[in-house]
């Protein structure tokens, strides 16, 4: 007789860490706040609450050495046509479900994408980001997103004749005008946490699909590092934060 208890969700968290890395050299491994940015990520995860399983995708020895020590599975190395500076997300994540299918007949029933380039990151954010999602079927994806320090409707191209041309006057002739009070609210996709489904990614090729709720964080917790400079920053704002 059944004891009419639901399962938990399945719920797998990926990072992926290649080796190469253009702004800053084996960025993955670069010590931030006493722990690799890949180890900052794995714990992030491994503390989640609604997270119950932990991969990192790479295609790099040392940073698979150093995820195992931290207790993330490295079921398989990344093909090294995955790991080069031009290929996106979506193939990474569909090469890590199709093997855990494949070689496991594992498939969650939503993905959590955490990169090492934020190592500020609360595992009850995941948590929350996750209960997002679960709560809204209708949905494809969970992005966390901020407000923008500098605002779109301020932001112009130069056209062929050397003037400027406002990003946003299709929503008013003269965007750049506007009183900072009477700018709408805008917001930017911050890199820090995605959750997605299988099914988006599988069906709709996509790691976000056509309906994306917003995990909305204060500007103030968010570090992306991708160069020197954001290292510094970094370092200034984050230093010593868990």
């Amino acid at each position: 007789m059944s004891s009419g208890r639901v399962a938990p969700p399945k719920v797998l968290a990926i990072i992926p860490a290649r080796g190469g890395s253009k702004g800053i050299k084996r960025k993955n491994l670069l010590q931030f706040n006493g722990k690799t940015l890949v180890a900052h990520s794995i714990v992030h995860a491994s503390q989640a609450r609604l997270v119950n399983r932990v991969i990192v995708s790479t295609d790099d020895e040392e940073i698979r050495r150093v995820a195992l020590d931290c207790g993330a599975e490295l079921p398989f190395l990344r093909p090294p046509e995955l790991a080069e500076d031009h290929v996106l997300d979506l193939p990474v994540f569909e090469h890590a479900l199709r093997f855990l299918e494949e070689q496991e007949s594992y498939r969650p029933d939503l993905v959590v994408h955490l990169r090492p380039t934020a190592p500020y990151r609360k595992s009850e954010w995941i948590d929350e980001c996750i209960t997002l999602l679960q709560n809204r079927p209708d949905a494809d994806s969970v992005r966390s997103v901020s407000q923008p320090d500098k605002h779109p409707y301020r932001m112009f191209y130069i056209d062929r004749d050397g003037f400027l041309d406002p990003i946003m006057k299709g929503e008013n002739p003269v965007p750049y005008l506007l009183r900072r009070q009477d700018l709408p609210q805008v917001y930017y996709y911050n890199c820090v946490i995605d959750v997605t489904r299988p099914v988006t990614i599988f069906r709709k090729k996509s790691m976000t699909g056509d309906f994306i709720l917003p995990y909305v964080m204060n500007p103030d917790d968010v570090i992306d590092i991708d160069t020197p400079r954001d290292l510094r920053i970094a370092e200034c704002l984050f230093g010593g934060k868990a």
